[in-house]
């Protein structure tokens, strides 16, 4: 589902970096594609959580990260409901709310508490319940909240500890994937099809939760 407040911070979001970044790339969820000439480029996810958003389950956040020639540069999840603002920049740390805070201390695999996402595509949705059944009996619980950037956003700052999801795209882990990492954290490519994205407060669960995943 695509809701008014999905195009209409995607228009905010587009119109404020086209004024001020003008020769940086943008990709968009919705509808903002543009190639650059600075070598860098912004990617938003306007609403990430919109089932979210449009039930009132408070679940739900404005994701934008800029990348370079080398990946992440800087990255934000914000989250509205609890006025709470995740951010990184590359080598400079995790941030919310302007404190420090970093991912969770180690934990053994059975006490990890693990978030994941579904695909609204019916068949891939029984091959997810089937990843579930692996991985539900060997950690401490799963949690689902509906919405990849904030489930990073969580990871980083030590809420969650660790997290798994396929068929992500580039707007749903480009500020979280950094956010992590700078947090901390480890972050692993699934690049088997359909693609997806582990990550985790440490490299030992990361590892795991690969091998849970498959």
């Amino acid at each position: 589902m695509v809701s008014d407040a999905d195009r209409d911070a995607e228009t905010a979001i587009v119109d404020m970096l086209r004024a001020e970044r003008p020769d940086d790339g943008l990709l968009g969820e919705e509808d903002a594609s543009r190639e650059g000439l600075s070598g860098r480029r912004w990617v938003i996810d306007p609403l990430d959580g919109t089932t979210n958003y449009l039930y009132r389950f408070p679940a739900w956040v404005v994701s934008v990260a800029v990348e370079d020639s080398e990946g992440g540069l800087a990255g934000a999840v914000f989250d509205p409901v609890r006025d709470e603002l995740f951010a990184a920049a590359r080598g400079e740390g995790l941030v919310v709310n302007g404190e420090r805070t970093s991912v969770r201390e180690p934990v053994a695999t059975e006490r990890a508490l693990v978030a994941t996402g579904f695909s609204y595509e019916s068949a891939r949705r029984a091959d997810q319940a089937a990843v579930v059944s692996r991985v539900l009996p060997r950690v401490r619980d799963i949690r689902r909240a509906g919405a990849a950037a904030f489930d990073l956003a969580l990871l980083a700052a030590g809420r969650l500890d660790g997290y798994y999801e396929r068929g992500l795209k580039p707007w749903d882990w480009a500020a979280g994937r950094l956010l992590v990492t700078e947090a901390g954290g480890t972050v692993v490519e699934l690049e088997d099809e359909p693609a997806g994205l582990v990550a985790a407060s440490t490299p030992e669960l990361a590892e795991a939760l690969v091998g849970l995943v498959g």
